[in-house]
């Protein structure tokens, strides 16, 4: 078994006004850093679309549909919140990357992945059952747990997220069910607001702020301290993981002080958590990063590590 690449080019079809950092170079520096000798073994595969039926297992059907059937003009531009914005391609762009985080699923439960990444955008962990925030469109992580649910009967399942800003949707969306895991590190406080180590669900969310300029070792202390124990108690039988990488130090969007090693090693200690309860079985989808150059070089430094592992 080896470590599958997944993404689809309509991902870059997203479009965004000139000014707005969720741009398509963000999945062209990605893919680009992941091309070369160093990647080779890299199992490419295309992302199918999500279907409508595994979109409604996180989110209202009424919801699904407004998206699905937004029709723009090319070069036009549909304002949902404040920061979120649909294009002429967004609709099709948030199905592959929901659909490529549950082809991962199905990989490493198929058993011919060990592990994946999904480069794709828009990212997820924002949105809501009904709402569209924070650059999101779909809860892509939350879509590939309810499908990996529905489909493969598991039921202890865990979402790890790293990004600066707090995966709100995701949190609201595991909240009320004791078998289902949310830890997160984040910058507080930042947006959205959300993620106070208060937050704690029904035993089942692990918050772990850091405060503006924390260093990787902060960073490196609160998953080593609060979420991996938590989440190793926790007997993840498949982790999926939030990948942002804004909380690097080059990011433009937030404050905190993480370097590329500091992601590195984040991987590899889940990857022991996800080898210990869950046959190895991880499946990691790009959220936020948004200086290009540290984008392309923690991305770079996750799959290295999701390769070693695979």
């Amino acid at each position: 078994m080896s470590t599958a690449l997944i993404t689809h080019p309509a991902c870059l079809g997203h479009e965004v006004e000139s000014w707005h950092p969720e741009c398509p170079d963000r999945l062209r520096v990605v893919l680009r850093a992941l091309e070369g000798e160093s990647f080779s073994d890299l199992l490419r595969e295309m992302a199918p679309r999500a279907t409508y039926e595994q979109l409604v297992r996180a989110h209202e059907p009424g919801y699904v549909t407004a998206i699905l059937e937004t029709r723009l003009e090319p070069g036009a531009f549909r304002a949902l919140d404040s920061d979120t914005t649909m294009s002429a391609g967004s609709a099709e762009a948030a199905l592959r990357a929901a659909g490529a985080a549950v082809a991962g699923v199905d990989a490493v439960l198929e058993g011919w992945a060990r592990n994946v990444f999904a480069a794709v955008r828009p990212p997820g962990h924002h949105a809501g059952p009904a709402r569209a925030m924070g650059f999101c469109l779909f809860n892509t992580v939350a879509v590939a747990a309810f499908h990996a649910r529905a489909r493969w009967g598991i039921e202890r399942l865990a979402v790890v997220d790293f990004d600066v800003h707090h995966g709100n949707g995701t949190q609201a969306m595991f909240a009320n069910n004791a078998d289902l895991f949310y830890g997160s590190s984040h910058q507080e406080p930042c947006y959205p607001g959300t993620g106070k180590s208060s937050e704690r669900g029904v035993g089942n969310i692990v918050n772990a702020p850091l405060r503006p300029y924390a260093d990787g070792a902060a960073f490196r202390t609160a998953w080593a301290e609060t979420i991996l124990p938590e989440l190793d108690r926790f007997a993840p039988e498949l982790l999926l993981v939030s990948a942002g990488f804004d909380a690097h130090k080059m990011d433009p969007l937030a404050e905190l002080r993480v370097e590329t090693p500091d992601y590195a090693w984040l991987t590899e200690e889940l990857l022991l958590i996800a080898e210990r309860h869950a046959g190895g079985r991880l499946v990691s989808v790009l959220e936020g990063g948004y200086n290009l150059k540290a984008l392309a070089a923690s991305s770079a430094a996750h799959v290295r590590s999701l390769m070693r592992a695979g």
